[in-house]
């Protein structure tokens, strides 16, 4: 991230507790799961993920 932006971001968050829950819960997201790549994921739980975000992105 360009530096100016990040500066941005930071200060955002200073200010955003919303987003600075959010963003705590995308950390404790990486954390819980750990590293997940595409090798690691089953075709049937990678179709399930992908339907279900789709879903979300539509309401």
């Amino acid at each position: 991230m360009p530096q100016e932006q990040e500066r941005r971001f930071v200060e955002h968050l200073a200010e955003c507790s919303g987003c600075e829950l959010y963003l705590d819960q995308f950390r404790q997201t990486i954390v819980t799961t750990g590293e997940l790549t595409p090798d690691n994921i089953s075709d049937d739980a990678r179709q399930h993920l992908l339907t279900a975000f789709r879903g979300w992105q539509r309401q």
